[in-house]
């Protein structure tokens, strides 16, 4: 099984999903080659800022949610 890159969660920016259990979040890688990167992702669960999450990748990025 993969090993996962630690990062934390800097911002909690929106809600998304049909039930809004997804959010979005803006977090800083805290090791490997991106270190310091702060990337927009999705995350399904309970956060805040300043928890610490396991990505599997940290190359991709998620859309920007926007109003309509």
């Amino acid at each position: 099984m993969a090993e996962g890159i630690a990062a934390e969660i800097v911002e909690v920016k929106a809600k998304t999903g049909i039930y809004g259990e997804i959010y979005q979040v803006l977090c800083k890688i805290l090791e490997g080659p991106d270190k310091n990167r702060v990337i927009l992702r999705n995350v399904k669960g309970p956060v805040k800022k300043g928890t610490i999450i396991m990505l599997l990748e940290s190359e991709r990025e998620a859309k920007e949610i926007r109003a309509r």
